[in-house]
């Protein structure tokens, strides 16, 4: 075993408490120290006076273990894995591991939020000594009471020993006594060979409740006295409120109101997460559902277009000045624009040696440009949240990503104190970024206050779609220059869109090619963008990963072993030092997939394309099987290899790894959404086209590197690389390169 340090710094990291109810309770904060709390709780409550730590072990004197989570549950299992780690270290029977969901509390908890699937990489260590820390001290409760060393307690699935005096007891019953011990200064963590929780398959703790329909997202509050609220923003980016004729709306039966509801006022400075896509909008508030649509249909409000403004946001400190500009935009205009963009000085973020001298000098160069359009999220469960506002307390309950950052700008919006807030967090109906951007919850909250009632906030499936937050449109044009021998000798990317870049500079294949160059530009846009499922990555990724597989044939090599090569040469001999990869990480899940595919095998009977990349931490190559029946595209299977480190539950890394390859032929074949004058073109399902059952891969088989690293993300990494896969294969089977997503849009010979 290795030892741990329980006090990594000034802040409290493990604190104990004995209930009131006996019983043994241990917060720990994500990133911190640790001494003892001078006071106790009940044993079904969060100690209110542990404000500055982040989530609580509690272990019942019935020796049951809960976990209180304090991150939103979006599907990436977080309420399996994060009890997993704690009940390996605390060498306590799965059965007997529950996790409860923490409300909001920013004194209490840090990092309160998921994104860039990073939840268990940045718990990892903490979770582990968490539960070292509580086995430790319940050995020490007995050793004291048996009057034997403490060296001599051995535990096993929630039962204390000493075998040569045959005594054994439960975690329940020292539970009390081990509160009163001190938090030891160090703690010895199980050697990975012993680990007989991580690494098994648990199956999702909420799995039951899932499929037998619990209420447990956020259209499912309800409350008594609850009012329905729905809202009506303007048809097309670039327009805002001018006037509103609510006569009609306001007589119809059951309507209690309309009103005007600004999210924002233009003093505020925006955090990162206060994207908002129209600052005003009208709200239709009645007795029921049916009742608010019917009015809002009735309404007749007036639209004008809006001017050039600024607003100011605070990116983590970094304060940036985003520019909006006037206009009703069109997709059409967007690609001509990009096109443009490709044509002019574009900003450096990588050179390395002298590309434009290899360019120069070069036997051949090939050239080519990629693109895709805007997509929307497209959640399962609509945009939603409760408010029951009040002068003393505010009380939402619902789903969203980054509650800690939306509390800030309610606050401020409210003119209410932060410790008057509560926010509750439900259950994701999907996210993936779009629940980030959390303008729905202020809404609710502004409504709720004026109407001076509880209110049930909700989006029809028109209103999310057609008012952001979308992926941006993308394009990169990539350059490569080969020598007489057709090897790389140097590496060109320009790569933009509307309105962020795509661009990951340090990323393969840099460090693998003596001239390397990379740089970006960005078009101000007033259509609202942000994040989506591996931001940026998921479309850099497919672009790049087609080109190389051009250039490999161009080379007249094997699409996995032009890659092997150039990472060989990344990993013995590395071209500058700012490379974000490993690159024998990456190269051994391409050498995983390789063997698992039977890559090495030819299939007249099956196309098929490659794909590797890095992104979250985390490594993954897919090779997808691609036929043509009935002039479709059909994908008989998916290899997938992940290198994520020490993988906690396979069955929940298997899953993130399926649906995202799912979602990322979906997203490839077909997604897109096209602007007209501002206006949205598609604004339900009869027009967005989606991913169908029938046309996800009949089989998917998920591989991991087997290794004793630290784990890293899973809930994004395995969604980028399966739209370069899924390109090289569908040109293998048709004989055209694909350069513009979605590849279903262009006209391509399937027959």
């Amino acid at each position: 075993m290795a030892q741990h340090k329980t006090s990594l710094g000034r802040r409290t990291f493990l604190k104990s408490s004995a209930m009131a109810g006996g019983g043994l309770i241990i917060g720990f904060n994500w990133l911190a120290g640790c001494q003892t709390s001078p006071k106790g709780e009940t044993e079904s409550s969060v100690p209110k006076e542990w404000f500055d730590i982040n989530a609580y072990l509690k272990i019942g004197d019935n020796g049951i273990v809960t976990i209180i989570s304090p991150n939103p549950e979006g599907g990436q299992g977080v309420k399996t894995s994060m009890p997993m780690i704690v009940a390996e270290e605390l060498d306590v029977d799965w059965k007997n591991v529950i996790v409860e969901q923490a409300p909001l509390n920013t004194e209490l908890y840090s990092r309160q939020f998921i994104g860039g699937s990073q939840a268990i990489r940045r718990s990892w260590q903490t979770l582990r000594i968490a539960g070292a820390s509580a086995r430790h001290m319940l050995k020490e409760a007995a050793a004291q009471q048996w009057q034997v060393p403490v060296e001599e307690i051995t535990t096993e699935a929630g039962t204390l020993h000493h075998k040569s005096r045959n005594k054994s007891a439960s975690y329940g019953a020292f539970a009390s006594a081990a509160a009163a011990i001190p938090v030891p200064e160090e703690v010895d963590l199980k050697d990975l060979k012993e680990f007989k929780i991580i690494g098994t398959t648990k199956k999702n703790v909420e799995g039951k409740k899932i499929v037998t329909g619990k209420p447990l997202f956020g259209i499912d509050v309800k409350r008594e006295g609850m009012l329905i609220a729905m809202i009506v923003h303007p048809p097309a980016f670039g327009m805002k409120l001018k006037s509103i004729d609510d006569a009609e709306a306001k007589s119809m039966t059951g309507i209690r109101d309309v009103f005007a509801v600004k999210n924002f006022d233009e003093t505020y400075e925006r955090q990162y997460f206060d994207t908002c896509t129209f600052n005003e909008v009208v709200a239709v508030v009645g007795n029921s559902t049916w009742e608010v649509m019917k009015a809002k249909k009735a309404l007749k409000i007036e639209w004008e277009p809006i001017s050039d403004y600024t607003i100011t946001r605070n990116a983590f400190g970094n304060v940036q000045t985003v520019t909006i500009p006037a206009g009703l935009e069109n997709s059409t205009d967007h690609m001509l624009n990009m096109a443009e963009m490709m044509k002019k000085p574009a900003k450096v973020l990588r050179k390395d040696g002298d590309p434009e001298k290899a360019f120069k000098n070069a036997d051949q160069v090939i050239e080519r440009t990629y693109t895709a359009p805007f997509l929307a999220h497209n959640c399962m469960e609509p945009m939603n949240f409760f408010a029951h506002v009040t002068p003393e307390k505010a009380e939402l309950i619902g789903p969203l990503q980054k509650p800690e950052y939306t509390e800030k700008a309610l606050s401020a919006r409210l003119e209410m104190p932060l410790e008057k807030i509560d926010i509750q967090m439900t259950r994701l109906g999907g996210g993936y970024g779009r629940r980030s951007y959390a303008h729905f919850l202020i809404e609710a909250a502004l409504i709720s206050q004026k109407v001076n009632a509880p209110v049930k906030l909700m989006y029809t499936r028109e209103d999310d779609m057609t008012s952001g937050i979308y992926r941006p449109t993308y394009s990169a044009t990539y350059r490569a220059a080969l020598d007489k021998e057709n090897n790389l000798i140097a590496f060109h990317v320009n790569a933009g869109g509307v309105p962020e870049s795509p661009l990951y500079a340090n990323r393969f294949p840099a460090g693998a090619v003596d001239n390397y160059l990379a740089e970006d530009w960005t078009i101000d846009s007033n259509i609202t963008t942000g994040s989506f499922r591996a931001p940026r990555s998921n479309f850099i990724a497919g672009a790049e990963q087609s080109f190389l597989d051009e250039l490999a044939e161009v080379a007249g090599k094997d699409p996995i072993e032009f890659r092997l090569e150039l990472l060989e040469r990344a990993q013995k001999n590395p071209v500058g030092e700012n490379n974000d990869y490993e690159a024998d990480r990456l190269a051994g899940v391409l050498k995983l997939v390789r063997d698992k595919s039977d890559w090495a095998t030819e299939k007249n009977d099956v196309s098929r394309g490659v794909s590797a990349y890095f992104c979250h931490n985390t490594y993954v190559a897919q090779v997808l099987e691609l036929t043509i029946e009935d002039g479709k595209p059909v994908v008989p299977r998916v290899s997938c290899a992940v290198d994520c480190g020490i993988v906690i539950n396979p069955d929940g890394a298997i899953n993130l790894s399926e649906g995202a390859i799912v979602d990322g032929i979906g997203n490839a074949l077909y997604g897109s959404m096209t602007f007209k004058n501002g206006i949205p073109e598609k604004s339900n399902f009869d027009k967005y086209r989606m991913i169908r059952h029938s046309e996800a891969p009949k089989s998917i088989d998920v591989h991991f590197v087997k290794n004793d690293i630290d784990p890293t993300g899973m809930g994004e990494p395995a969604f980028p690389p399966v739209f370069g896969a899924l390109a090289n294969a569908l040109y293998k089977a048709t004989g055209k390169r694909l350069y513009n997503q979605p590849f279903m849009a262009e006209e391509i010979n399937l027959g």
